[in-house]
């Protein structure tokens, strides 16, 4: 009796060492931070699951029975785990997988404009299976992870981006003084060292384009749309043309006549209160701005941590502790807001 006791001692010793291990680090990478939304608990659910596996094994090693079961008990757990991977849905396990890998390369954010396939708008929400993205037209669209993986991905940045008009005029008109008009169009919307190309010789018209550094990209669709206004302006005032060559070949003119809209007093626009962008992206504008005061919240959490070692006056613990306590609680009380906020969207 004494020696079967003795036998399993070790094993019991593996198993509660194990056993508190895990529930230490599980206290340290999510019980602690029970303010964390499911998107930072994600990775840290990953490592504690590895971890867990690990355990396991440990424990199954430790077992005091002979190598032939011990085997066996290990390829059981083997054949357990493939098993569960094999009946789940080949889908459901390839944009699990998907998603982890999005998660490590971060191609894009919450609240990022970007591009795949024929799909574009800003990303609203990154699921575990799916990425939802909203439109222009407000709408709302879930892709699956896969589908990231497999098609190329554009994003834009959100230090800025260039954005461009590409439009055809005659050859009647030098191709310099185009090029002064178009850069007096892209300085008068505010785009930053702006260039011309000429992208093609036509058999009847010249393909130009032009582009220029926009530095607020949350606002991408309005200030592109305020671009091709500018064009329109700038030339019609420069006395330039703006037509097909199909439409000069129908209608008979004199060479003396230009086809400009009549001449009147151009008031400077007010000031716009709501932008498109503000309408169509609202759902991703507050996912991003949440995204943010998250990891601000966190940041400032870990700081006063960091902080909270080196500090020996008791006063000034105490101060950094309560300091620590309220962000916890406010981090807590925004992903509350956060998941009403989505609640009541859906």
């Amino acid at each position: 009796m004494l020696n079967t006791i003795a036998q399993f001692m070790p094993f019991v010793g593996t198993v509660v060492l194990v056993g508190a291990t895990l529930w230490a680090i599980f206290w340290l990478l999510i019980g602690r931070h029970s303010a964390l939304g499911d998107e930072l608990k994600f990775p840290r659910q990953l490592i504690l699951l590895g971890l867990a596996i690990i355990g396991v094994l440990v424990t199954l090693l430790v077992l005091p029975v002979s190598e032939n079961a011990r085997n066996q008990l290990i390829g059981f757990m083997g054949i357990l785990i493939s098993g569960v991977l094999a009946f789940s849905s080949t889908t459901i396990t390839s944009n699990l997988m998907a998603g982890v890998l999005l998660r490590i390369t971060k191609p894009f954010r919450v609240g990022d404009f970007i591009r795949v396939g024929d799909n574009f708008g800003r990303v609203s929400e990154r699921g575990l299976f799916d990425t939802e993205i909203q439109t222009e037209t407000r709408d709302l669209i879930a892709l699956p992870n896969t589908y990231f993986i497999n098609n190329p991905v554009t994003t834009t940045r959100n230090s800025g981006t260039i954005i461009s008009a590409t439009l055809s005029l005659g050859y009647d008109v030098n191709h310099l003084e185009i090029k002064r008009h178009l850069t007096q169009a892209a300085q008068a919307c505010d785009l930053e060292e702006p260039f011309v190309h000429i992208l093609e010789l036509g058999d009847f018209s010249i393909t130009y384009r032009l582009s220029g550094f926009l530095g607020k990209s949350k606002h991408l669709i309005s200030e592109r749309s305020n671009l091709y206004g500018s064009i329109l302006d700038t030339l019609h005032a420069g006395g330039i043309e703006i037509m097909s060559p199909s439409y000069m070949n129908q209608k008979k003119l004199r060479d003396e006549t230009r086809v400009i809209p009549p001449a009147r007093a151009v008031h400077p626009p007010e000031e716009e209160k709501t932008l498109a962008e503000d309408i169509a992206f609202d759902k991703a504008e507050k996912a991003e701005e949440l995204e943010r005061q998250k990891q601000m919240f966190l940041k400032e959490i870990e700081e006063l941590e960091s902080s909270l070692n080196k500090t020996t006056d008791e006063s000034a613990i105490k101060k950094k502790k309560d300091a620590i306590e309220t962000n916890r609680k406010r981090l807590k009380l925004l992903i509350e807001t956060s998941r009403k906020t989505k609640a009541d969207t859906e």
